[in-house]
């Protein structure tokens, strides 16, 4: 969650677009050997290309409208909206990719056919592997900098980050790479046996891989267009900031919600001390809040409100 500073931020559009290029031209590419050769194997990979390059194009799409400044209608900012369109790309991986390869790859097994020359397919296969590892060293690049940058492990910060762009680029081209080996072996298997059984095996499987990660990368955002918390490690780690607070006696009530990278709301029914001052109260406010931004940087909102302790009788009339 951290910040939106320090080491690879700010660096997702450049992450989307360097993915956005390498998958179009390589869409291209095997779209032409698929063609060429007879390949399902490398039709599905043309297919899971474009459905890269709309997931990046839709994502791109996402960066530029979240980072909308906050206005009188949407006085808390844009930043959810980069999930709505992150959970469109994970839709058109689902569809342009995985129901696609495994349909393709059904009736590759349904209508077996001897396979062609493979020779172009296995060099559109090299080409885009290099392509495909540049993408994803970028990306990876990113996230290991925010890993690192937040002290976590990589693994663990991409199953955390609300930075859904760089996560999805991550495992989209981490997905690529296989599905460009998988592609591979079925043109091997066929090559070898003279059937085109393994192309459609080959097809089916990288559907099946494509529709994993769509799930992965559809049920991230749908948790965050719901409203996430904060870990309760983090969360707990607040409770204790805001007690070590000198005006404050309890914490009775906390909310938290990740509205985007770099974008962290914090609201709590807190508990002052009774011999506090509304100055005091009103100084305690402030001090809770920068105690709070210098833990997690990325808190960009704090909302406390005094509440007395609920086992307080109420005041009688005077």
């Amino acid at each position: 969650m951290g910040s939106a500073g320090g080491p690879g931020a700010g660096g997702s559009t450049f992450t989307v677009l360097v993915a956005a290029a390498a998958n179009f031209g390589v869409a291209l590419a095997k779209a032409v050997a698929g063609v060429l050769s007879g390949s399902t194997a490398m039709l599905a990979e043309a297919g899971h290309s474009v459905a890269d390059t709309m997931t990046e194009a839709l994502l791109f799409v996402a960066l530029k409208r979240s980072r909308k400044p906050a206005d009188e209608d949407h006085p808390f900012g844009y930043g959810p909206e980069r999930y709505i369109w992150a959970l469109l790309a994970s839709v058109a991986t689902f569809v342009g990719g995985g129901v696609f390869a495994v349909y393709d790859g059904i009736h590759a097994l349904t209508h077996v056919e001897k396979p062609g020359d493979p020779l172009i397919s296995y060099i559109v296969l090299a080409i885009a592997f290099v392509l495909e590892g540049l993408s994803l060293r970028t990306g990876w690049r990113q996230a290991t900098g925010r890993a690192e940058h937040f002290r976590v492990p990589i693994l663990r910060y991409l199953q955390h980050t609300p930075d859904t762009a760089v996560k999805a680029v991550v495992m989209e081209d981490t997905a690529a790479l296989i599905g460009l080996v998988l592609a591979a072996l079925g043109l091997l298997g066929g090559q070898l046996t003279g059937s085109g059984i393994f192309d459609g095996i080959a097809s089916v499987l990288i559907g099946v891989l494509l529709i994993v990660v769509a799930y992965v990368l559809g049920r991230a955002n749908t948790e965050l267009l719901v409203g996430r918390a904060l870990p309760k490690p983090m969360r707990e780690a607040v409770r204790r900031e805001l007690l070590s607070v000198d005006a404050v006696q309890d914490v009775m009530e906390l909310t938290t919600l990740v509205q985007g990278p770099g974008e962290i709301l914090i609201a709590a029914k807190v508990d002052f001390r009774d011999v506090s001052t509304s100055a005091e109260i009103e100084w305690a406010c402030e001090e809770a809040e920068t105690r709070l931004r210098t833990l997690i940087p990325a808190v960009s909102r704090v909302y406390l409100d005094p509440t007395p302790p609920r086992t307080s009788p109420p005041p009688l009339p005077e």
